[in-house]
């Protein structure tokens, strides 16, 4: 979906020779996509509650779900007003399809603040204003390799499209899903319908392995014979990914992480969302918006990333 120029995958600015006149000539990346971002005025098709704290609310907007790619994320404002005055990023969750047709797209949402409140909420046919597709979206596994996906809490958002893609490419993908308690598990079902073998561990052992997702997960890394390729995502709380991403490294494996940075526009102007990676043997600051919100964990600056 994503073809660059300069530094491929990552809207980087590059500077060129000097001019005539003496100057550098700036040469900067551009990124370009099938499907541009849409802005659109979204209905609500249905509100599922899932326990007091969490929800899927389902959109209607097939400009903007036609070109959601794999970890892609839409911004949606909750009021018409100022309060609250700027918009929430969230992972799509599921492109939603009748028969062929896209209709629409939802989100797994986690009662907050006043924003996700309104939207934990929502009735059928209100609306919302919803900016979107936007983001570098994983990159795919090889067809027919191992594909694991790491997901803790709502960080489990961005791997149902995932999952979807890489089975229509004849990938039978393998979820590690982490919560604290069996309760705060949601839509394994999804998943298990997809054809994604599923491992759980909850922290109380109330649900799957006793204790942290990182157990089961280090358990079949150690497994893989040596040579064995295997794809590697994770999404969650920064702690959790940044554990992932240690343990993974430790084993020579690398891991493509979704982050879940506070963003104010999620199109590069605000520069709220700016993360640190090492590239060409030094720190640059870049906009998770664009550059993300997946980043291979190999290059991250983990003291730059934000703990949610």
């Amino acid at each position: 979906m994503t073809s660059v120029v300069d530094r491929q995958a990552h809207g980087e600015a590059a500077f060129g020779p000097p001019t005539p006149g003496g100057g550098a000539l700036r040469s900067v990346t551009l990124r370009y996509t099938a499907h541009m971002f849409a802005d659109v005025h979204a209905r609500v098709l249905r509100n599922e509650r899932l326990t007091a704290g969490y929800n899927v609310l389902a959109l209607e907007a097939p400009a903007l779900a036609a070109g959601v790619e794999p970890g892609q994320f839409v911004m949606i404002r909750t009021a018409p007003g100022t309060d609250p005055l700027l918009r929430r990023p969230f992972s799509v969750f599921e492109v939603l399809r009748e028969g062929t047709e896209v209709i629409g797209f939802s989100i797994l949402n986690k009662r907050a603040g006043v924003g996700t409140s309104r939207l934990a909420e929502a009735s059928v046919n209100e609306r919302f204003w919803c900016l979107g597709p936007l983001g570098h979206p994983f990159s795919l596994a090889a067809a027919r390799s191992e594909a694991w996906m790491v997901a803790g809490g709502v960080g489990l958002a961005p791997f149902a499209t995932l999952a979807e893609r890489l089975r229509e490419q004849g990938t039978v993908p393998r979820l590690f899903y982490g919560a604290r308690t069996a309760d705060e598990l949601f839509r394994v079902e999804l998943f298990e319908s997809l054809g994604v073998l599923v491992e759980i561990a909850t922290e109380d052992g109330s649900r799957g392995t006793p204790g942290r997702v990182t157990a089961p997960l280090a358990a079949a890394i150690d497994g893989l014979a040596e040579g064995d390729a295997v794809t590697l995502y994770a999404c969650g709380p920064s702690a959790m990914m940044q554990a992932v991403a240690t343990m993974a490294r430790s084993r020579g494996r690398d891991v493509e992480v979704s982050l879940e940075q506070v963003m104010g526009c999620g199109t590069g102007g605000c520069y709220s969302c700016v993360v640190g990676v090492r590239r060409d043997g030094r720190t640059r600051y870049v906009r998770s918006c664009l550059d993300g919100p997946v980043f291979s964990s190999a290059e991250l600056d983990w003291s730059t990333v934000g703990a949610h």
